[in-house]
């Protein structure tokens, strides 16, 4: 019965740090956008320029 308690909070923790690790992926993801979000906006709009200019 203790084996399988302890089975369970092994594999509830490992959710927890799972859902951890995706909220610092989500992090890191937002803060990337904030800190080039100039560099961004200028590499798409660029983009759909060059993409306007050539008919497609």
């Amino acid at each position: 019965m203790r084996e399988l308690k302890r089975l369970r909070r092994a594999i509830a923790n490992k959710r927890g740090m799972e859902m951890v690790q995706v909220a610092i992926l989500v992090a890191i993801a937002v803060a990337i956008g904030i800190i080039f979000k100039t560099q961004i906006t200028a590499f798409v709009n660029a983009v759909f320029s060059n993409l306007d200019a050539s008919n497609f």
